[in-house]
């Protein structure tokens, strides 16, 4: 059995911590390898599947990476996640999908491409601060928060992007600030761990590469099971899928649901990697 572990060229290697899921898979004598999804030189063929982890340039090189997940279906080359899945979740629309299946997701305007971007008429008159980001994004790319007054500065500032792109615009939950982002890890449906996540003051964007602090929790059995829910959802077999959002009163307010290349800290789990490495071995059997 071989197995490419998905990267890009800047972690040719992966990231430390996922560095440790090849030498857990040979001892179940899989052969597994980082591969630089990006590389003209691989023979796809030669793997017998595909696991995303560290393509963490897809959203920079959107139209290369759609061409690619196109040529790896064709191939019929199988992949945790699946094809299908992958698809779906690079863009962010997924969300006015789930909260048509009643997943209470942030209060969010979806924008389709247009050339003629009118913020003012999208906001709703009791917003008081916005979030505008792009549909096919990840890690803050071109994502800004500003006051409601400062509408038309950003309306300019977008007009361009709103021409080649989707485009979310969410309420800002000043609760970020102050209770963080959970992260809810599941490893083929089951829940592994969940993890808070807290912006520096002043700030709202959690990621560690702006200073955000992290810390391993423990929600309610009750919250759990909700988000279980969520990811059920999901009829395709899930490697993985790290659910974010806000909890308000144990209740969860959906961000996003990563199945495509998510930290999923295994750093801050003890015996996270073991149950990731078993739900492949669960998946490919």
């Amino acid at each position: 059995m071989k197995i490419a572990i998905l990267t890009c060229k800047k972690l040719p290697d992966l990231n430390p911590e996922d560095q440790k899921i090849i030498p857990a898979l040979a001892k179940y004598n899989i052969e597994a390898k980082a591969v630089i999804w990006r590389d003209k030189t691989i023979n796809w063929s030669d793997f017998d599947y595909l696991i995303f982890r560290n393509t963490w340039d897809y959203f920079e090189k959107e139209t290369e990476f759609n061409i690619w997940l196109d040529q790896i279906e064709k191939l019929g080359i199988k992949t945790l996640n699946p094809i299908e899945v992958i698809k779906q979740n690079i863009h962010k629309f997924y969300l006015r999908e789930m909260e048509k299946q009643g997943v209470l997701i942030l209060p969010t305007v979806f924008i389709d491409k247009t050339d003629n971007l009118n913020l003012a008429e999208l906001i709703p008159s009791h917003w008081e601060k916005a979030v505008i980001k792009p549909a096919f994004s990840a890690g803050s790319y071109l994502t800004e928060v500003f006051e409601v007054s400062h509408t038309q500065e950003i309306n300019e500032k977008y007009k361009g992007i709103a021409s080649e792109k989707e485009l979310l615009l969410q309420e800002f939950m000043p609760q970020i600030q102050t209770l963080g982002e959970t992260s809810f890890i599941f490893f083929n449906k089951k829940f592994s761990h969940a993890v808070n996540k807290k912006p520096v003051d002043g700030d709202f964007r959690v990621q560690s590469l702006f200073g955000g602090k992290y810390n391993l929790v423990q929600p309610s059995q009750e919250l759990i099971e909700k988000v279980q829910k969520i990811v059920h959802t999901f009829p395709e077999n899930l490697l993985y899928a790290r659910v974010d959002g806000i909890v308000i009163n144990d209740v969860l307010y959906l961000m996003e649901i990563e199945c495509i290349e998510p930290d999923l800290y295994f750093n801050l789990s003890e015996g996270s990697l073991e149950r990731f490495v078993a739900a492949i071995v669960e998946l490919i059997s």
